[in-house]
């Protein structure tokens, strides 16, 4: 295997209201030990918490010391595509992943999604809830059937045959990202860097499967019924009618 020691992993944190399981997801974070000597920086975008989140991070940040963190904050509430948009912007990595900053995704699997790129394969990896063996924890059915029409609405526009279009676990190659104009403040941004890095000439995108560990609205899930609509509102803007009039992309 390829030593990757002058290589860095960009771990965009967006946050929002999340000061019960953020020291658990960074201590996770920080715990990992990657494969082929990839080096980790730590990107934390609060985006303008009403609790003690930001102060509980920049607490963590003075009495850690050692660790390759940041946190940055938005001064409005803004969305979570648009917190990732900003981590993207101050990424200094070679590769970048989003971990949410909650329990529903295991930090310990980044070397699952690292493997197909390190091995030369991969310039892009998708970590699937709904592929392999590993633990998936069976909550609302409606938003698990919302979720795969997504992903295969988006196949249909974008010619691919992901089974988890809207998964958090997206490793990307930064320049790659960074190339992209992404405009989506929300969760529309899956459906978004999806279409757009399926346009891209030669791009080889991977998908393995990972945990799952998701919560309940009541124990602080986010995403609704209104974010899917425009999850397909997405799909067909930066799909199905940029196709139609190449010279309008956005």
């Amino acid at each position: 295997m390829i030593s990757y020691h002058n290589t860095t992993l960009t771990i965009i944190v967006p946050m929002y209201n999340e000061e019960a399981t953020i020291v658990n997801v960074l201590d996770k974070v920080e715990a990992v030990n990657l494969i082929s000597e990839i080096k980790k920086e730590i990107v934390v975008v609060n985006d303008c918490s009403s609790d003690r989140s930001a102060a509980i991070v920049a607490a963590y940040i003075s009495q850690n010391q050692g660790m390759n963190l940041r946190l940055i904050s938005h001064k409005t509430n803004k969305g979570k595509g648009a917190a990732i948009h900003t981590g993207i912007k101050e990424a200094t990595g070679d590769l970048i992943i989003v971990q949410d900053a909650d329990l529903e995704y295991d930090p310990n699997e980044y070397n699952l999604l690292l493997k197909p790129i390190v091995d030369g394969f991969a310039d892009v990896v998708y970590g699937s809830r709904f592929m392999g063996g590993k633990p998936h924890r069976i909550l609302f059915f409606w938003h698990s059937i919302g979720n795969k029409f997504l992903t295969f609405f988006s196949n249909m526009v974008s010619n691919l045959n992901l089974t988890d279009m809207e998964t958090c676990y997206k490793l990307f190659d930064a320049q790659m990202l960074k190339s992209l104009s992404l405009h989506e403040k929300r969760f529309g941004f899956e459906p978004e860097v999806t279409i757009k890095l399926a346009s891209i000439p030669k791009i080889r995108i991977y998908e393995v499967g990972i945990s799952y560990y998701g919560r309940t609205y009541e124990e602080g899930k986010k995403i609704s019924a209104k974010d899917g609509f425009r999850a397909i509102y997405c799909i067909i803007k930066y799909g199905l009618l940029s196709k139609l009039n190449p010279s309008k992309r956005v």
